[in-house]
Parts: C-alpha cells; structure tokens; sequence
C-alpha cells in the first residue's frame, strides 16, 4: 500500500497513526482497533461482521445454551422454599397464605383460578418440600440444560398446571391438594424421553418412578395431580426431542398453545359442571 506519509492514519481514530491494515477489509488500524486474527489483525467492525455469522450453539430442544446451568431450577427451589416460610409465618396449613394458595377444586369454580398455579408452590410440612425440592434438585438441571432456560420454564408451569387440571377433574372438589409433585413428575417424564432420545440407560430412572406410583397411591397423596403432570411432561418430552430439526420452534409453539388451549377449555367445562345446580 503505497501512501503519503500523512494518510497513514487509522480509519477509525483520524489522529492516530496506523501502519498495520485489517486482514478482511485492508483498512488501516491503531493499535487499540487491532483485534488478533488466525492471520494478522482484524478492525472491530469486521470481527462484529464475523460475529453475525457465527451459529449460537443451541440445545437439544432448539434453545440458547445457557452460561448458567440450573440457575433456574435453583430459583424455583428458592420460590418454594419462601412460599413455606411464609406459609409457617401467616399461621401455617390453617393461615390465611396457604388456604388462599392451595387447590380447592369448588374455589376455583367460583374464580379462583390462580389456585391452580399458586398451589404447585405450596407444601404441607417439611418433609413433603424437602422430597419435591430433592427431585428437582436431581432432574431440573438435567432437564433445563436440555430445554434452555425460557423452555424450561414454560415446561415445568405447564406440567404443573396439567397436574392441577388433573386434580380438578378428579379429585373430590372439597378438599385441598398442594405441592411440586405434578410439575416434578413432568420433570420425571421429560426426563425419561429425552434420555431414551439419546440412547441412554433410563434403567434407573424406571424403577423410580415405579417407586413413586407406587408412593402415590397411599394415603393423602394426590395421585391425580402425580399423573396429570407426568402426561403433561410425556406430551412436551415427546415434542422437544422429536420435532422436526428445520420447523421445531414452530412445531413447540403450536403444541404449547394446543395444550394451553384444550386446558382452557376443559377448566370452563370443569366449573360449569361444579356451578351448576343438581
């Protein structure tokens, strides 16, 4: 590059003296513009350039590789955990907090609805949080590694809602049922699909959830609300791992709002049936 002496400048910093061009576009560039390269130096523009064509690495399930892995499982351990400190704090299982919380079947009838949500955050007694944070501990990170973190938690509200529609549909509309146990058992299923997905021994996993359902049908356990959530989480497992590489985003959005839809409708029919009189 054959230039007079006072055109040696840098493209970007017209003050400064350059003597070293940019590999991809020739430019001249300073010393603070030069950017290592597998050959020479790059400017900042073409390494932003470079940068656009570079494909984000992505999960199993079309989503962004998170840098923080299981932060999003530890944050739900965290909201259940001040969800039962509160609960001991406004008078515990009796307390204003959890009755307003919990899954009362004639409560949601009347307009309540928020109940099928909020009760998947609720626990009777320490034991009952410790053995739902436990297994979320064990399956949500594996699972939301998988899924990404906005895939994540779309699924797990949705296979805890699944559980609750479940236990609308039911259970005897006048009693409470609270608890993770739905969404983890969507964590168990999706767990268990995406792990068949990838060839891996699902041996272990299988006798757990034997043990569970077997867990579930003893006593006040909410077997309703176990296999509500365990469809829920089969139905979105078998859609994360086995969409269509080229349409999968699309293919999990219509099967989010396919069943976000028919839940929607089959809580409507659930209160007409409970509202109206005999």
């Amino acid at each position: 590059m054959n230039l007079p002496a006072s055109d040696y400048r840098c493209y970007r910093h017209a003050d400064r003296e350059a003597y070293i061009s940019c590999q991809r576009c020739e430019r001249l560039i300073c010393p603070e513009c030069m950017n290592d390269a597998s050959v020479g130096f790059q400017c900042p523009s073409c390494i932003a350039e470079g940068a656009k064509s570079v494909r984000l690495p992505r999960t199993i399930a079309g989503g962004k590789v998170s840098s923080r892995e299981g932060v999003v499982s530890m944050g739900l351990i965290a909201i259940n955990g001040i969800a039962f400190v509160l609960t001991l704090a406004t008078g515990g299982t009796g307390g204003s907090f959890f009755e307003d919380g919990a899954l009362w079947p004639y409560g949601v009838a009347d307009g309540d609805y928020w109940r099928l949500l909020t009760s998947a955050f609720l626990h009777g007694g320490v034991l009952h949080l410790l053995f739902n944070m436990y297994a979320l501990f064990l399956f949500g990170p594996f699972v939301e590694k998988a899924l990404g973190t906005w895939r994540f938690i779309a699924a797990y509200l949705t296979a805890a809602m699944v559980g609750s529609l479940f236990v609308y549909f039911l259970a005897d509309p006048r009693t409470l049922t609270i608890g993770a146990s739905g969404a983890v058992f969507g964590l168990f299923a999706l767990a268990l699909v995406l792990l068949l997905k990838a060839k891996q021994d699902v041996r272990s996993l299988l006798v757990l959830l034997a043990i569970n359902a077997l867990i579930s049908t003893q006593g006040n356990i909410s077997w309703e609300g176990h296999l509500g959530g365990f469809v829920g989480g089969l139905i979105l497992g078998l859609v994360f791992a086995y969409a269509p590489r080229d349409r999968r985003t699309l293919v999990q959005v219509v099967a989010f709002s396919a069943m976000w839809l028919v839940m929607i409708g089959a809580i409507v029919l659930r209160t007409v049936e409970l509202t109206t009189p005999v």
